[in-house]
């Protein structure tokens, strides 16, 4: 996927939730041979992480009186909050600090509960990493948000992914092959999650043609 020219709680540090099925599943005749990752405990978020995304709940919750409760489809609310902050930035620089922080915890938070994964959360939040425990892959949610506020990429922030370099080619062909939306899209928090599903779909889908379906990723597997 490539931008196209027009372009009630504060409990965060839950435990993962089984993959979703992706929504390209549900007709497929092969779903049932493509089953969802198996469930794998990972610890709690960091309570540096687990802060921000509980501040992003209150936050949200006040200025929409929506309820976060790190559901894939809550990351709309996020969309409008980084839509919203953008036409505040003008007057209000310090605005974009607390929302790239705030969101981006909750959004890693929402696919570390969707797929599994663990954070390295130490010292200055650029960076951080949110390590996938069911497929070798490492993004900053942070400069997630980050770039979703300024709709470009930012360097230093580490929002791509970081995959094995066997795989990098032909993930990035697929991601390729996702239709051109304009930028607002491309960077929105919950077309992360759905280029984030999806990429883990096609990294399962090649590990189980490998034999390697029983595989899962650590923190000593990154560092």
């Amino acid at each position: 996927m490539a931008p196209s020219e027009h372009k009630e709680t504060d409990d965060v540090s839950g435990a993962a939730r089984p993959a979703r099925e992706s929504p390209c599943e549900a007709d497929d005749e092969e779903a049932s041979e493509r089953s969802s990752p198996a469930f794998v405990e990972t610890k709690p978020a960091p309570p540096q992480v687990a802060e921000l995304a509980s501040a992003c709940i209150r936050f949200v919750g006040a200025r929409y009186g929506a309820t976060l409760d790190f559901e894939p489809e809550t990351l709309s609310f996020l969309d409008q909050w980084i839509r919203d902050a953008r036409t505040e930035m003008g007057r209000r620089p310090e605005v974009a600090d607390v929302v790239q922080s705030t969101a981006g915890a909750y959004l890693g938070e929402v696919i570390r509960r969707s797929f599994g994964g663990e954070w390295i959360a130490d010292g200055d939040p650029s960076g951080w990493r949110l390590c996938l425990s069911e497929v070798y892959c490492a993004f900053n949610p942070i400069g997630m948000a980050r770039e979703a506020l300024r709709l470009e990429p930012t360097e230093g922030w580490h929002a791509h992914f970081e995959l094995d370099p066997g795989e990098r080619d032909a993930i990035e062909e697929r991601l390729a092959a996702l239709p051109q939306v304009d930028s607002d899209e491309y960077y929105a928090p919950s077309t992360r999650f759905d280029v984030v599903e999806i990429l883990v779909d096609a990294l399962r889908s090649g590990m189980r043609a490998r034999g390697l379906a029983d595989v899962h990723f650590t923190l000593e597997d990154y560092v």
